[in-house]
């Protein structure tokens, strides 16, 4: 499995940073020094997210990768009845 260090700024709702790594305790590492650098920014999400690849990341986690935009009209879709 494969890590990735996302960078997450949810005002823009776009990634600033993406890192991979092959060892856990590097991604983490990684991470931590993140959030340090981003303390108090509250925009600013720091994540790290493990996969087989980047896109099967995309895919499990596609919050991060979606539009604000897409994601509320999915989530009305979902909530919308059922047509007869």
């Amino acid at each position: 499995m494969k890590h990735f260090l996302v960078i997450y700024n949810r005002r823009s709702g776009a990634i600033e940073r993406r890192e991979e790594y092959d060892v856990t305790a590097d991604a983490l590492e990684a991470r931590f020094a993140a959030e340090r650098d981003h303390h108090g920014q509250r925009n600013i999400e720091v994540v790290v997210l493990g996969g087989e690849s980047w896109e099967a990341v995309q895919r499990t986690h596609s919050r991060y990768f979606s539009r604000v935009q897409d994601l509320a009209r999915i989530g009305l879709e979902r909530m919308a009845p059922a047509s007869s």
